[in-house]
């Protein structure tokens, strides 16, 4: 028999009647249980939310309501606890109906005491046992975990954090470098929650015009503002009843980060445009390839928005940390690419392998995906890629379109009156603005990576959204990039 130990001793009483709930609690109390007794079923949903019980005796007759919506709730909630219906006999339909709802067993008022503590004994045993699987289940090395993909040290210390997670209602703030696969991590503590039902809503912050955000968030009221023609719900309320991911939240305005606030703290917000507060129940998870705290200090991120958010802290690790997960996503990588060209490349020659262990990945997962659809899509043929069929930044003979490097040509020196972009620092007269030292350095890193965004960002250790919103803010100053764009 499965011994009963903390927190297997755990049992919660949902009785509005007093004498039956003493009874529960003298003779569980007496079996060596923990017992905490509820009213209501607001109570119950309290109670639950503090600590996971072994297992629930619930009485269907509550005076706030219904026992099987509850036991529903808790079954949504996709709470392990196991639920012990008390009926009467004139309810015994509402006992089977509560065992198709997910119910472990049902005593039929009056019990003996002898009869409670049996039946509580074999619910918490349940528990127990399904407790022993799932710590099996995490304590074993596990080669993928909702979509991501991954045996290492590393990725087996976010699977359990994106676990302990996911059945929270709290927030969680994702970092890491860019190209680790941050939204696919969001998406994974969503699939993994009780919310997973529910839609996921997600939105970069960094890729959406300033003046757009507040409106792609929380929606707009017709004619709030030129072309808004119609209502339109934002991401905040598509996301209700599930989660919001905010990705590059580094990015986002001060004024907007006011609002957010205040939906992470009241669940409340204003469509722009409108009068009337809506209130929504999302969970909110974000994300940046910055550190957060850093934006605090340089006081370009709230610090009461950052410790509303940054309460279930992930960092993702970066691929050149993850040793043999890089052969493993290869592989992936390769089956799939070769399945949706049609080619005919199935393995790795022993030289690809080393090449592949030997690179240091600046751009991370999303770096090996394009190099290997590069390479598919260059040699479909081939069964077997080897070295030289890599691109050449990773030492391959490719012509290296998707990720490869090119030689810069040589930068003209520029002096006068005007700034142009083109960088000389000897001139003793000439300051050049900062904008155009930002342009010709992203206009010079997508030289050198044949135009590839997400490369050219992880070499400048910026956001691939920077980026494209640099290029749209240069494009409306009719400041454009050039032949590089």
């Amino acid at each position: 028999m499965i011994s009963v130990e903390p927190p297997c001793r755990r049992i919660l009483v949902v009785e509005d009647s007093p004498t039956v709930a003493m009874l529960c609690r003298e003779h569980l109390s007496r079996a060596g249980y923990d017992v905490t007794v509820v009213e209501t079923g607001a109570d119950c949903l309290d109670a639950l939310e503090a600590a996971t019980p072994a297992a629930m005796l619930l009485d269907l007759g509550l005076p706030d309501m219904n026992g099987i919506d509850l036991l529903r709730e808790v079954k949504r909630r996709d709470l392990r606890t196991s639920v012990v219906v008390i009926t009467s006999n004139a309810s015994l339909t509402s006992a089977v109906d509560a065992m198709r709802c997910g119910a472990f067993d049902y005593i039929v008022k009056p019990f003996a005491g002898e009869r409670i503590v049996t039946t509580v004994r074999n619910a918490a045993e349940k528990f127990a046992l399904s407790e022993e699987v799932r710590t099996y289940r995490q304590q074993k090395p596990r080669t993928d975990f909702a979509g991501m993909i991954g045996s290492s040290v590393a990725m087996q210390s976010v699977y359990r954090v994106i676990e302990s997670a996911a059945a929270s209602r709290a927030t969680v703030f994702i970092t890491g470098e860019s190209g680790t696969g941050k939204e696919l991590c969001a998406h994974a503590v969503h699939s993994e929650s009780p919310r997973a039902k529910g839609p996921f809503v997600a939105i970069n912050c960094a890729a959406i015009p300033r003046e757009l955000m507040e409106s792609e968030i929380f929606g707009h009221m017709k004619g709030a503002f030129t072309n808004a023609g119609a209502d339109r719900a934002g991401a905040a309320m598509r996301a209700d009843g599930g989660t919001l991911f905010l990705d590059e939240i580094c990015e986002m305005d001060l004024d907007l980060q006011a609002k957010i606030l205040r939906l992470t703290q009241s669940g409340t917000f204003e469509r722009v445009g409108a009068s009337r507060t809506e209130s929504v129940d999302i969970r909110i998870v974000c994300a940046t390839n910055r550190d957060p705290w850093a934006e605090v200090q340089a006081g370009r991120f709230r610090e009461d928005l950052f410790y509303r958010l940054h309460v279930l802290p992930l960092e993702l690790p970066a691929l050149r940390d993850r040793g043999d997960d890089i052969l493993q996503l290869a592989r992936f990588f390769l089956s799939t690419i070769s399945g949706q060209e049609g080619a005919a490349c199935e393995s790795f020659a022993p030289d690809a392998i080393a090449r592949l262990l030997s690179h240091s990945w600046p751009g991370n997962v999303r770096e090996l995906e394009n190099a290997l659809h590069n390479a598919v899509v260059l040699n479909a043929a081939e069964k077997e890629l080897s070295a030289a069929m890599l691109p050449r930044r990773l030492g391959g003979s490719g012509d290296g379109a998707a990720i490869g490097v090119s030689p810069a040509p040589a930068r003209p020196k520029t002096g006068g009156d005007a700034p142009t972009g083109r960088l000389s620092f000897d001139s003793e007269t000439e300051v050049v603005p900062m904008w155009a030292v930002e342009r010709d350095a992203i206009e010079h890193a997508l030289r050198l990576c044949d135009g590839n965004v997400p490369l050219a960002a992880a070499r400048l250790q910026i956001g691939v959204s920077t980026i494209y919103r640099k290029k749209s803010e240069w494009a409306k100053s009719k400041a454009p990039l050039g032949a590089a764009d």
